[in-house]
């Protein structure tokens, strides 16, 4: 198993790509905790991974507030003993037009995509510095956050700001062997693109050299690759895991 014995975090993790990359690293060997807004889906999520036999607990985490976030690494580390890996991947969107978009629905998708990372991976940082044994952070980008995309400032805005610390903070752990790297998903089939029309969508499966929306099972092993030893050799890079989409 590619994750025997190591200890992840995962934020956003009880729905879409999180759970799938939690029951991904789960069946690899992983411990796991799930950090969510979303109590009952997470903690039926740790149930139903635990029942299986695996190793999870549940915390309900706003990433946005410092407090929960130094809860969630106290957790991590009082139930599983360390921290190996922190995926970032909690998300959120609120669509408008620049001439459309207020000041509430900019703020709170900079302040769940960008500073909840911040928080997030600063926390886990200084646990993985201190334990001396390396780790990895992963960071969820996107490909608008390369490209840009219609009445997404916000959204691109923060994708955007993730590819930049994360190419920064590779730079700063890698001599205590913490790798960092991004997954820049294109159009993934989750709960997130269903505010984005249906032509819309169309149009982007029509630019996408594979002709269809991806699964989270493609980005979870895209995760799961960064994440085990089989990329000890890659920092401060980001994949983009989109079925060969041309804006």
């Amino acid at each position: 198993m590619q994750l025997s014995g190591k200890v992840a975090i995962i934020t956003g993790a009880a729905c879409g790509i999180g759970r799938t990359t939690a029951e991904t690293f789960v069946r690899e060997g992983a411990a796991v905790l799930l950090a969510d807004v979303n109590e009952n889906a997470g903690k039926a999520l740790a149930d139903s991974i635990t029942a299986a036999g695996g190793k999870a607990i549940f915390e309900k985490v706003d990433v946005t507030d410092t407090a929960d976030v130094n809860r969630m690494i106290a957790s991590a580390q009082a139930a599983f003993g360390k921290i190996d890996i922190l995926v970032n991947n909690a998300g959120i969107t609120a669509d408008a037009r620049l001439v459309k978009m207020d000041l509430e629905q900019w703020q709170s998708v900079i302040d769940v995509n960008l500073k909840g990372v911040f928080l997030c991976g600063q926390a886990a940082a200084n646990v993985m510095v201190e334990q001396g044994h390396g780790g990895v952070i992963l960071n969820a980008s996107s490909v608008v956050g390369l490209y840009g995309n219609f009445g997404q400032s916000n959204y691109v805005a923060t994708k955007a700001g993730v590819v930049g610390m994360t190419k920064t903070w590779a730079k700063e752990l890698g001599r205590a062997g913490i790798r960092v790297n991004a997954v820049a998903p294109g159009f993934i089939a989750t709960d997130m693109i269903n505010t984005i029309p249906e032509k819309v969508i169309q149009m982007m499966i029509d630019k996408t050299a594979l002709g269809r929306k991806g699964r989270p099972e493609d980005i979870a092993n895209a995760y799961l690759f960064l994440a085990s030893d089989a990329s000890l050799f890659i920092t401060g890079t980001v994949i983009s895991v989109d079925g060969g989409i041309s804006f």
